[in-house]
């Protein structure tokens, strides 16, 4: 087989493993909301309470999503637990956001990741519906498991790879559609990315989002 044919194959080996990925990833859960407004890309919604897990770790955002993804992995599939417990499922997406460094964070005992500060980036996992503060399983220290309140966002959606380029891109859209929308932004941005590595970027579902004050 000449290379050409080689390189064919080998392409159509991972479009058919990114869209097996694309399938899987499709039937997780995910958080509920309601959509208050639609217009084309961008949507106004309300969702309800969530439990998250969160780490947090000091770097470009890149250069910390994979040992933060790691840390919160090694938890929900219960590999770093002290007291051990079931596995927890899967859910889409992960959420990364950037935050004021004085922002208070209520300290207690799916996935997101945002700036606290300088260099300084949260990532969180939304944790499946059916789990309290209660009943989930005890997370290691650099685990903190902190319940969300309700809140309304203003969300942007996008497909590709969602290079930096893109998102600086998509948070000054959506900070424009805010804008022309009459809302007031109270949180800070957030990325919302729904699918794994694999799916290749044609595919995949991405978010820049914002908290704004209901009306």
């Amino acid at each position: 087989m000449g290379i050409g044919k080689w390189v064919a194959a080998g392409a159509g080996l991972v479009a058919a493993g990114g869209a097996v990925a694309y399938a899987q990833y499709r039937d997780i859960e995910k958080p509920a909301y309601e959509v208050v407004m639609a217009d084309e890309a961008f949507e106004l919604r309300q969702y309800g309470t969530m439990i998250v897990a969160e780490v947090t770790h000091t770097g470009s955002r890149r250069g910390t999503s994979g040992k933060s993804f790691r840390r919160l992995a090694a938890y929900i599939f219960g590999d770093d637990r002290p007291d051990g417990g079931e596995p927890i499922a899967m859910t889409s997406p992960v959420i990364s956001e950037r935050v004021n460094q004085n922002e208070a964070i209520t300290m207690t005992s799916p996935v997101m990741s945002e700036e606290l500060g300088d260099g300084e980036w949260r990532m969180r996992f939304v944790m499946p519906s059916k789990y309290t503060m209660e009943t989930l399983p005890t997370p290691p220290s650099a685990v903190t498991l902190t319940e969300v309140p309700g809140r309304r966002m203003a969300a942007v959606q996008f497909s590709g790879n969602a290079p930096e380029g893109d998102l600086a891109e998509m948070e000054a859209q959506l900070n424009n559609w805010v804008e022309d929308q009459g809302l007031t932004p109270v949180g800070s941005i957030e990325y919302a990315f729904y699918d794994a590595p694999m799916v290749p970027g044609p595919l995949r579902r991405n978010e820049v989002m914002v908290e704004v004050a209901a009306q």
